[in-house]
């Protein structure tokens, strides 16, 4: 099992490893991805690049397992954000302080390193790369390198170890993904805001290597091999909660995701509890602790960096991204309301390949793009401001007969479902200004009902209300009692 739930985490880490520096290359491999099906989201899911496994790695910090995949910061706002402003990635080829530090290592490689025909390092059970690190096992193999077990010698600790392939640009783009790590964890040292963190780098002889510490499954998995049966409502509160609750120390500090998905959100620990539903004649899983973790930081991108034209996967890709308007930190937002309506439905809003077919289910669902956004966008999908669309094309009609309005997808009329779908539709606002933040978005009464322990955001609010002393005691208080 604990096999099993490794190789997700670390392929998680394989897409964004080569984030950034690849952007369009990735961007050009989404749509050959996503050319398969339309009637079924799993295609595009299952040409993974990890091959036959399909689960996740990550890790963090070692001095604080209690609270990443999802952390943020203690520091004030101004000054993260000269620090990530003065120490981001301006010049993303020149990244000094990450290629100098083992220049002697990559120079000097000893005759018995050895690289196959593809660039991935050849090794052998039992070596030890850095003095450190024993192999134990390969878990996998992806495009950008391979995820082995390890064995950490100096904490007796297993660990997964990306490997990868001693090729420039995926080199270059490993650097870019730990950059953004190494700046996380510079703004919440204490890691607290649920984001994934590194407990180890080191350049191999010309292989990035990454070391994590073990997750488990992606929130998209744990769905899959649940017969995509849905999370249940009080279980997307929590999941949801934890969502708004780290993208908004991203944006607090100026970094936009980008890429949020299911496959990207990933549970702490998913052990499950397995029943027999009668009626369906198959198991249910219900996982035992939603706590989760945010990963995948290679396509984040800083406010004042460039901003490809297109970003996002694309069933949560948001309108001004589509019409290439430009964009910033509430395409994220975006996301975050796509993701809330498939864990508690179990399908994608927005199952489509094509830019002009996914304009359409927003309008089929959200209603009428606004007139603004159809005058301002230089594609061609519009005609005399309104979209240009065949309603009695068979995609027109494959559209009518797999959308609906979005309220007619509530499936009940109690309190809860109604501030379940407000929230989704209030981030769904097609006009980024209009959008809800996430600031706002803790606060809404879908997540009024989780305990006060998991309130997050409110713990923080009264740690701001204390002086430094008294923060200080607490935190002390805090620790003594983890011990």
């Amino acid at each position: 099992m604990a096999n099993r739930l490794t190789v997700g985490l670390i392929f998680c880490c394989f897409r964004s490893c080569c984030g950034f520096a690849i952007k369009k290359q990735e961007l050009s491999d989404h749509h050959k991805d996503y050319s398969s099906s339309k009637t079924s989201r799993h295609s595009y899911k299952l040409q993974s690049k990890c091959k036959k496994h399909h689960h996740h790695f990550h890790g963090k910090n070692s001095s604080s397992y209690g609270s990443k995949h999802h952390s943020h910061n203690s520091h004030s706002r101004q000054r993260t954000q000269q620090k990530w402003s003065d120490h981001g990635r301006r010049n993303r080829h020149q990244r000094c302080s990450l290629s100098t530090q083992s220049s002697h290592e990559h120079s000097s490689r000893p005759s018995s390193v050895e690289d196959d025909d593809d660039g991935h390092l050849i090794y052998r059970h039992g070596d030890i790369l850095r003095d450190r690190y024993k192999i134990v096992s390969t878990l996998g193999e992806g495009t950008f390198g391979k995820v082995v077990k390890v064995v950490d010698i100096r904490t007796e600790k297993v660990v997964a170890l990306k490997v990868i392939k001693n090729v420039e640009k995926y080199r270059e783009a490993a650097k870019l993904e730990i950059n953004v790590l190494e700046k996380l964890a510079e703004a919440d040292p204490e890691n607290k805001r649920l984001c994934v963190t590194m407990l180890d780098w080191f350049d191999y002889h010309g292989h990035m290597c990454i070391v994590f510490e073990m997750l488990g499954l992606s929130v998209f998995d744990f769905l899959k091999e649940n017969n995509y049966q849905p999370y249940p409502l009080e279980q997307v509160r929590h999941i949801g909660y934890q969502m708004c609750y780290s993208v908004k120390f991203l944006h607090e500090n100026r970094l936009t995701h980008t890429d949020l998905k299911p496959e990207n959100i990933l549970f702490c620990n998913s052990d499950s509890d397995v029943s027999y539903h009668t009626k369906k004649k198959r198991e249910n899983r219900r996982v035992r602790d939603t706590h989760i973790r945010l990963i995948d930081f290679g396509s984040a991108t800083f406010d004042h960096e460039h901003h490809s034209t297109v970003v996002s996967t694309r069933h949560y890709r948001a309108p001004e991204v589509i019409l290439e308007l430009g964009w910033a930190q509430p395409c994220d937002v975006w996301s975050i309301g796509c993701i809330l309506f498939e864990l508690y439905l179990g399908i994608t809003l927005f199952q489509t390949h094509d830019n002009r077919e996914h304009l359409a289910m927003m309008e089929r669902i959200l209603g009428p793009l606004p007139y603004r956004m159809c005058r301002k966008t230089k594609t061609k999908y519009f005609y005399h401001g309104r979209l240009d669309w065949d309603d009695k094309s068979s995609a027109g009609r494959y559209v009518r007969e797999n959308c609906k309005p979005l309220k007619r997808y509530i499936p009940g009329e109690d309190e809860d479902h109604r501030h379940l779908f407000d929230i989704i539709f209030r981030m769904l606002e097609y006009e980024p200004s209009q959008r809800i933040t996430l600031a706002e978005a803790l606060e809404h009464p879908f997540f009024a009902k989780l305990p006060a322990e998991l309130l997050l955001h409110k713990q923080d609010q009264r740690l701001n209300g204390l002086t430094p002393e008294l923060k200080s005691e607490l935190r002390e208080r805090s620790h003594s009692l983890s011990r």
